[in-house]
This record gives structure tokens, C-alpha cells and sequence, in this order.
């Protein structure tokens, strides 16, 4: 898959590749996070042709960064440790990537499988600034109703095109399958109850949208499911990719690549 690009072209505005009436993740309704709180959390600059875009991801081992497989660029720079992502913070590590390797089945169509793991071309080094974040384990399960957490550098208000500075954050409440089942309009027909979760209390005005796509749904202390797609009005609620559902592929790939 090497020089292929799944990034948008089409309209400057849109940031990755989506249906109409569909946008990527970011933060709506949130606040700016405590700096270097959330270490796991990486910034990834993706280069796709001629044009420079963001997305987010976030740290599961020394070597390996886990995110969204339609932020696949020609060329992906992971920056570790950031909060203030406009300044040279000293806390930043900056990291090329050496492999892409989004999931096999993944379906940008559907918006199936999307998620992809990264292989830095080194380790990031650990400290009180870069950390590590849990996975679940296989097929684990987060019942209706738990608030988790997400983060990112994306947009804060669906109307503006300007990117936040530091690190935001909001709280979310994860909803019962049908509440995107049932999504008028049909916008969720493509809804996979396996590898997907329904995510954002449609009473508030609380949600990840452009910009913050590829980032972990933190639920305690584990990254539950990774930022993927949801309305173009920024709306809750919105859908995400269910980690557990990928713990072999992704254990699988690191060894591999790792041993």
C-alpha cells in the first residue's frame, strides 16, 4: 500500500476521506486538557501529496502507535510528548514512521476495520511526558452507559476552521447499539455492532469531530475504541472502532514486525 493516500482531496474544507454528511473526529464541547496528563496521547502529522493534515493516535508500546485507518497518508511524522503542539515543547520526541500497516479489511466505503498500527523508526523514549496507555482485552465489552474520555488537537466548534493550540479533551457516555442503529436518515446503515461503538449522549452538545480522528476513547485507564467517523454537524452521537475486537490482529502485527 505504500504511496497510496486516502486523505481527501476533494474539498479543501474536508479533512480525510469520507461519505457527504460524514466528518472524522475532533473535540466539541470539551476543555483543555492538564499538560502531559494524557502522555499516551501522539500528535501525527500526515503528509499526502501536497498537503500537510492532522489526526491523532496514541502510544501502546515502545515502537507501536494505534489510530484510524483513514488517516493513511503518503507520509506520517508522530510527535510524542506534546501538549502545546504551536511551540518546541523539550517534553516532544519527534519520530518518523517506518511501516503503515492498516487493517487488512479495512473498508473506507463502510468505514469497517478502521484502524491501523504505525511502527516508529525508533523507540520513543518513556518518561513523565510519554507513556503508555492499557488495551483491553480480547472481546472485552464496555457496558451502556460508562463515561470514557477522548482528546485531541482537532477543531473545537463545527463551524470554524481553527485548530486549538494545546491538547482538549471532553467526557462522553457510551451508548447501547441501537441509539446508532437507529440513527435517523439511515446515516449509520453501515453500523457494526462487532468492531464498532456508539459513543456521545445525543442531549449533549459533547463530541470528537474533525481533526481528533484516530485518538482512544479512554474508559478508567484503557484505550476502548479509536476516534473514527460520525456526522458533518459535529452531532453526538458518533462512532468509533471497539479496540477489543482488533487485540489479536494487533498483537499479531507487533510480534511479527517485533519479535
Amino acid at each position: 500500500m505504500d504511496g497510496a493516500c486516502w486523505i481527501a482531496l476533494l474539498k479543501p474544507i474536508m479533512w480525510l476521506f469520507f461519505e457527504p454528511g460524514l466528518s472524522p473526529g475532533e473535540i466539541i464541547g470539551g476543555w483543555e486538557a492538564k499538560p502531559h496528563s494524557r502522555s499516551y496521547m501522539a500528535h501525527l502529522a500526515i503528509q499526502c501529496k501536497e498537503k500537510t493534515y492532522i489526526c491523532g493516535g496514541f502510544l501502546v508500546s515502545e515502537k507501536f502507535v494505534l489510530m484510524a485507518a483513514h488517516c493513511y497518508g503518503d507520509k506520517i511524522t508522530v510527535y510524542l510528548g506534546a501538549h502545546n503542539i504551536k511551540q518546541q515543547e523539550q517534553s516532544q520526541q519527534k519520530i518518523p514512521v517506518r511501516s503503515r500497516i492498516p487493517h487488512p479489511k479495512y473498508n473506507r466505503k463502510t468505514h469497517k476495520n478502521d484502524i491501523m498500527l504505525l511502527q516508529l523508526e525508533h523507540k520513543a523514549e518513556l518518561n513523565e511526558q510519554v507513556g503508555l496507555i492499557l488495551l483491553p482485552l480480547a472481546h472485552q465489552r464496555v457496558q451502556p452507559g460508562t463515561v470514557c474520555s477522548v482528546a485531541g488537537w482537532g477543531r473545537t466548534d463545527a463551524l470554524s476552521k481553527v485548530l486549538p493550540d494545546t491538547l482538549q479533551e471532553v467526557d462522553l457516555k457510551v451508548l447501547d447499539n441501537e441509539a446508532c442503529l437507529k440513527y435517523p436518515g439511515g446515516m449509520y446503515r453501515n453500523y457494526n455492532t462487532r468492531t464498532m461503538m456508539c459513543v456521545g449522549d445525543p442531549k449533549e452538545h459533547k463530541a470528537s469531530f474533525r481533526g481528533d480522528s484516530g485518538g482512544p476513547l479512554v474508559c478508567g485507564k484503557t484505550a476502548q475504541s479509536v476516534v473514527t467517523w460520525g456526522p458533518d454537524n459535529g452531532s453526538p452521537p458518533r462512532v468509533y472502532a471497539k479496540v477489543s475486537t482488533f487485540i489479536p490482529w494487533i498483537q499479531a502485527m507487533m510480534r511479527r514486525l517485533q519479535p
